[in-house]
């Protein structure tokens, strides 16, 4: 699964790698995160497949139809072998995928004296993209609540000594195709949901700080030992 990540990579910077054409907050509105978690709010990217928008989405999707919105807390991820029949993620598969941005994620390994958290990046340092599904949800109030949830598969290498799942993350050329609204192939967008490759990833132990959310600080993505 994937339950938490880090994202302080520079705003101009995101502008310019997600070739965003449009935002709906601003840099003031931006800040960084060293420990993002669900239920927060997530910097995430749409396309009506003309241009790039970049926003904010609730981490936790909460279908359409359901009564309560408390159901965004155990659909945090969806698995991208299932996500397109699931009755909960079926419809954001064909038609609002979108990209959750990052520049790290952490994991937790099961060692014999407990679970020791590890942080993921890629080696060159660049923000990356994860495979993600979002939806509206109006509450019986009458308010509208965009969520989201990161699709996982199987572990690759690197990954398959700490979990035997992980968060998608999408080659550059994917997030294209997964991005554009008139792609609908359950199949050619399944292609997409690949393990990423174990040689461009780094793995290493961090602080069991990061166990907490309320912890969010650059300590938090220091190597340990």
């Amino acid at each position: 699964m994937c339950g938490r990540y880090s994202l302080y990579a520079d705003y101009r910077v995101l502008l310019d790698r997600f070739d965003i054409g449009e935002a709906s907050f601003s840099e003031e509105d931006y800040s960084q995160s060293f420990n993002v978690a669900p239920s927060q709010q997530v910097v995430a990217v749409v396309s009506d497949g003309k241009k790039n928008r970049l926003g904010f989405l609730k981490w936790g999707l909460v279908p359409p139809w359901a009564k309560d919105e408390k159901i965004g807390y155990k659909m945090i991820n969806a698995r991208a072998e299932t996500a397109a029949e699931k009755p909960s993620f079926r419809n954001a598969f064909k038609k609002k995928r979108c990209l959750v941005v990052a520049d790290s994620f952490y994991e937790w390994k099961r060692t014999d004296d407990g679970k020791t958290p590890m942080r993921i990046k890629l080696k060159s340092g660049e923000p990356f993209a994860f495979a993600a599904l979002w939806e509206s949800w109006k509450s019986p109030e009458g308010k509208t609540v965009n969520t989201c949830s990161i699709l996982t598969t199987r572990a690759n290498e690197l990954m398959g000594t700490i979990h035997d799942r992980m968060p998608v993350i999408l080659t550059k050329e994917a997030e294209k195709i997964w991005l554009d609204p008139n792609v609908q192939d359950a199949e050619e967008l399944g292609r997409l949901l690949q393990p990423f490759d174990s040689k461009e990833l780094e793995a290493y132990e961090v602080s069991d700080a990061v166990n907490s959310p309320k912890n969010n600080g650059p300590e938090l993505i220091e190597k340990v030992g």
